[in-house]
């Protein structure tokens, strides 16, 4: 399942969850997916920070760090 396939299935759990209610096992798959979610964003969030640098005004470059 790739990641736009997870955050539609985290959405039908969220619209379920609203109007029906989820039992134990959809509790769990959402907590699940949710946790993957927030990893991966923040996985990329460091990524992106890593590649961040930044130029000093006495010329010099360097590595912003997380």
């Amino acid at each position: 399942m790739n990641m736009e396939e997870r955050i539609k299935r985290i959405n039908e759990l969220y619209h379920k969850s609203q109007t029906q209610g989820l039992n134990e096992e959809e509790k769990a798959e959402q907590a699940a997916l949710r946790k993957e979610y927030v990893e991966n964003i923040r996985g990329n969030l460091k990524a992106q920070l890593d590649s961040i640098r930044v130029e000093r005004p006495d010329g010099t470059v360097e590595r912003l760090k997380r």
